[in-house]
């Protein structure tokens, strides 16, 4: 296993908009190479915490760290940069791209020569997210 036992940490994540507390001190821990799923009614904030990692929603309260190293996420921007990734529950996924694409979807590294870079790298768009899964 890594260094730090959690790849992601998420401490203390609140978030209220008028006349609604949306999280509540709300942690999640996840170790590397887990798959987690969030369930709940709707209101129950999955989404809002989401953003929140992802950098749409700013939390109010919290912390987010990944592999032991306070992040700070601003925007999609900045969630991407660090390896975060969201698909929308509200948007379909793209059909007949499997999961892989539509994660990458915008943002697929490109190969060719020079200003030609005309062609999805898919090999590296594989190793990447190998990469996210072993840490």
């Amino acid at each position: 296993m890594a260094q730090n036992e959690f790849l992601l940490e998420m401490k203390g994540i609140s978030k209220e908009f008028p006349g609604v507390k949306a999280l509540d001190g709300v942690t999640l821990q996840v170790r590397p190479g887990t798959v987690h799923a969030l369930m709940g009614e709707n209101g129950a904030g999955k989404s809002t915490l989401m953003k929140c990692l992802y950098g749409i929603y700013a939390p109010d309260a919290g912390e987010i760290i990944l592999d032991g190293v306070h992040a700070n996420i601003h925007n999609s921007k900045d969630a991407l940069n660090l390896g975060i990734s969201m698909i929308h529950q509200e948007l379909h996924p793209v059909p007949f791209r499997n999961v892989m694409e539509n994660i990458w979807l915008g943002r697929f590294p490109t190969k060719g020569i020079g200003p030609l870079q005309l062609f999805v790298d898919h090999q590296k768009c594989i190793r990447t997210q190998r990469s996210y899964s072993e840490n």
